[in-house]
């Protein structure tokens, strides 16, 4: 097989992604990341909707994408929808709006599917050993947790109660009350009732962040630091006492001063409040003492995994 390239777009509640990769006999190697702040979960997630500007944002986005693809060349286009798109009533639809405006076709993946992909980046990404972690990607519209190692996964589940979710629900001010974050805890305690079940028989002491909130995090910790981030770098270290500071300062300040905060990406300003939350509430209630970062998540996981299958069939050298 010559080289040809390979598009994965993930069709995300908050961002749209597109990764480009060029594939050989002997691997893969990206070419390109794109992003698009589409947001489709904004003012319609809780009432089931994707409302007619997300639909217009969406659409204009996988517009953007599918110039790129005719940019690069690209042979082959995998597209998949997560939370919001398989929820909203009217999600079908927009993936069918999408088709006739691109000809690109959006699969849907179930929450279990997406946990499984996002294992499989993850484990690409760092260096899992033999202990088992717990690997925690969050959306805006649903966040995924994952019990394994670098064999195998032991448990998996996806939850509707991603940070767009949690924003309606709970951030009803700015900055949000310590009431409402005793609510979200509340909430969060009765939702992730399997979590602490199956944590309580694995026992991990890591966490691995794969999303966009574990990025900023991350961002926030180097630049308070001041040591520079290696782009080349996949997986990265978050000191426990390091996170919890940066924590108490997001939760405490107004949107205007979070986007103040050097390392705080704009589109961010607004989720990060109930998505550090979310983080915070697994390492206190669930004994966490450690915490990494992931570049690769589900984009890459398909990816890998699309490798791995292709391998299998004899279509990759080993």
């Amino acid at each position: 097989m010559g080289k040809n390239k390979i598009a994965i777009l993930d069709l995300g509640t908050n961002t749209f992604h597109l990764m480009i990769a060029s594939l050989t006999e002997r691997g893969c190697q990206i070419v390109l990341k794109e992003k698009s702040y589409v947001k489709i979960g904004e003012d319609g997630i809780s009432r089931g909707i994707i409302t007619k500007p997300a639909k217009s944002r969406a659409i204009k986005a996988v517009e953007w994408f599918a110039e790129i693809l005719k940019d690069y060349s690209v042979e082959e286009v995998i597209a998949y929808g997560t939370s919001a798109l398989r929820n909203a009533a009217n999600g079908r639809a927009l993936i069918r709006d999408i088709y006739n405006a691109t000809g690109i076709r959006i699969n849907l993946l179930s929450g279990s599917q997406e946990a499984k992909y996002i294992y499989r980046g993850v484990r690409q990404a760092v260096d899992l050993g033999d202990s088992i972690s717990l690997i925690m990607d969050i959306g805006g519209g649903s966040v995924e947790f994952i019990l394994g190692n670098a064999h195998t996964i032991l448990w998996k589940k996806s939850f509707e109660i991603g940070a767009q979710r949690l924003l309606d629900k709970f951030h009803r001010s700015d900055p949000v009350t310590r009431n409402d974050l005793t609510r979200l805890n509340h909430y969060l305690e009765q939702e992730l009732k399997p979590l602490v079940t199956a944590v309580e028989t694995a026992r991990p002491k890591t966490l691995i962040g794969s999303s966009g909130t574990f990025d900023t995090l991350s961002d926030i910790y180097a630049l308070k630091k001041n040591f520079r981030k290696d782009p080349a770098r996949t997986e990265r270290v978050i000191p426990m006492k390091a996170f919890l500071e940066i924590h108490e300062e997001i939760v405490i300040r107004s949107r205007e001063e979070r986007l103040a905060m050097p390392g705080m990406a704009e589109m961010r300003a607004d989720m990060i409040v109930m998505a550090s939350s979310l983080v915070h509430f697994a390492v206190t209630r669930l004994g966490i003492t450690r915490m990494k970062a992931s570049s690769y998540s589900l984009q890459e996981g398909i990816l890998f995994s699309l490798i791995d299958d292709r391998r299998q069939a004899g279509l990759l050298s080993a």
